[in-house]
């Protein structure tokens, strides 16, 4: 049985960082995935994800940001592949809403710059979207989108260039820890090391059953449309959008391809007890929303449906992250319950999850993510 430094459950999006951060530190770290690298089974493909510094869930967020929108940088450069297109960001909703308040005290907080728009000169500047008169618009700059898959890939790359061991198909079934080290066994073989990291996403509870994590995961669905117009076009600039709407909040991309354009509902989503038997096939309620979302703000749009994916959101009460040390194995992190907005993360939380297994400790300013805070009741 091979002995590394460090063993990574999971190799998505915040595996594949920890793997890379690790690996550049001198570490031997194997990598552990049940599936294979890229996969379409968790919550890290389809094709997009949005990048934002304005962050109406919680401004703590916002220095991680900053860090993370450096190492994004570095792993382009480190891998040659472009990950981020900062095409900007539309923000629509009411004045007085959840969000747009929220935006706005973030920006004002951390000095970003944030555009106002009113709804005409969102008219004439980003043509094919509509707002009811009451709705205000935002306009971030700096925001854009980040390619998935790719990145996931980049992470790996520079990870095995590094002298990281990747592992695909390997269902986890069981690991142990004592003040010796960290056993893991698979369906395929046992593997040891002195330092566990879980980066489980939906299969988090699971693989850290122990501690009870109040998570629950939702499926959620997200849309490929083809247009009927090329305002929705990246080349003709539009950019990512976010609409705050009494019926929910939707996001969505510019064309980028064939396939179009990339829209789903952020919120809600039906909680499923067993990741392993998500249902994956369309369900004629899961567009409704979506199309009752356009034909009231993309009006231009007239949409053919392209294609579907299903992904899963791994939830906290308070829809923040959990990263942290294992209150019962001071040689196991992880991090868990990313609650849907997590990827543009990845390197930051890659590299924090780095840091408390080489030294124990991180300086990123994190304690609001610990597993002990009031709000999630994590004993």
């Amino acid at each position: 049985m091979n002995r590394y430094d460090a063993i990574v459950i999971g190799v998505g999006a915040m595996g594949s960082a920890a793997l890379y951060h690790l690996s550049c530190r001198g570490i031997k770290v194997l990598g552990l995935e049940r599936f294979l690298i890229g996969h379409d089974r968790g919550s890290s493909h389809g094709q997009t994800r949005i990048i934002r510094k304005a962050y109406f869930e919680n401004p703590a967020y916002i220095p991680l940001l900053h860090r993370s929108y450096d190492l994004w940088a570095r792993l382009e450069e480190a891998s040659g592949r472009r990950l981020v297109h900062r095409v900007g960001l539309l923000l629509v909703g009411r004045g007085d809403g959840a969000v747009i308040p929220r935006v706005k005290r973030a920006a004002q907080e951390h000095q970003l710059a944030i555009e106002p728009l009113t709804i005409q000169d969102m008219n004439r500047r980003f043509p094919g979207f509509a707002a009811d008169v009451e709705m205000e618009a935002l306009f971030e700059s700096n925001a854009g989108f980040l390619e998935a898959e790719s990145s996931v890939e980049a992470h790996v790359e520079q990870a095995v260039a590094h002298g990281a061991t990747i592992l695909t198909g390997q269902v986890v079934q069981n690991w142990s820890a004592d003040s010796c080290g960290v056993v893991v066994t698979t369906t395929e073989a046992r593997y040891s090391a002195a330092m566990l990291v879980i980066c489980g996403g939906a299969w988090s509870t699971r693989l850290l059953s122990e501690l009870d994590l109040p998570l629950r995961v939702r499926r959620k669905v997200v849309f490929w449309y083809a247009p009927r117009n090329n305002v929705y076009s990246r080349e003709q600039g539009c950019p990512v959008f976010c609409f705050d709407t009494d019926e929910g909040f939707f996001y969505g991309f510019p064309v980028l391809d064939e396939l179009g354009m990339k829209v789903a509902n952020h919120s809600d989503g039906q909680v499923i007890p067993n990741p392993d038997q998500i249902e994956r096939t369309l369900k004629p309620e899961d567009e409704l929303c979506v199309q009752s979302f356009l034909n009231k703000y993309l009006p231009d749009a007239r949409p053919t449906l392209k294609k579907h994916s299903v992904c899963m959101y791994t939830m906290t009460p308070d829809e923040d992250f959990i990263i942290d040390r294992h209150r019962d194995h001071s040689n196991v992190v992880y991090a868990a319950g990313l609650s849907g907005h997590g990827f543009k993360f990845a390197p930051i939380i890659g590299s924090i999850l780095a840091d408390l297994v080489e030294k124990g400790e991180t300086e990123e300013p994190i304690d609001f993510l610990a597993a002990s805070r009031p709000s999630i009741r994590v004993v």
